[in-house]
């Protein structure tokens, strides 16, 4: 409830209420839009994993994703063009440039989520969990170097093995 800013401010809480009935938890949010934007986003984590472990102890991780997790989608220009349907002649990075977007050393957009919406609207796509789903079934995550996913699989290792 109450988007990321309410899993920063609530999700400890409701999360202490289910430990009894789990193994582990993690609870996830994007730094955009959290209402801390003034921290570091791993300040924040290191927070989120202090509340977290008053009930939990090691049994909980939270990873605090930036910008937000529609970064994870922009792993591969092969995956995102076959899953848009882009019908474009540009790749779509640089059709992206060419409307005001900046990217990062990754080239990934400053504003991922912004981007997907404005290349739906542009394939005329809902932007779904279905059409997620779609992209990211095609990238491979091996290769993937977000901090925040590298966490991640880190935290998934230590619980569950490789």
């Amino acid at each position: 409830m109450g988007r990321d800013g309410g899993v920063r401010s609530t999700g400890a809480e409701l999360l202490a209420r289910e430990a009894p009935r789990f193994r582990h938890a993690l609870m996830l949010l994007d730094f955009h839009g959290c209402g801390r934007e003034h921290e570091s986003p791993l300040t924040l984590e290191a927070t989120l994993d202090g509340q977290l472990q008053e009930v939990w102890g090691e049994r909980a991780k939270s990873l605090v994703i930036f910008p937000e997790v529609d970064v994870w989608l922009w792993g591969a220009d092969n995956a995102l063009r076959e899953s848009l349907h882009w019908s474009h002649d540009a790749p779509i990075r640089d059709w992206l440039r060419a409307r005001g977007f900046e990217f990062d050393v990754d080239g990934k957009p400053r504003q991922p989520k912004e981007a997907i919406q404005l290349i739906c609207r542009a394939q005329k796509l809902a932007r779904s969990s279905a059409l997620y789903e779609r992209i990211t079934s095609r990238i491979s995550l091996q290769n993937c170097t977000d901090p925040a996913f590298a966490r991640l699989r880190e935290q998934l290792s230590a619980w569950f093995g490789v």
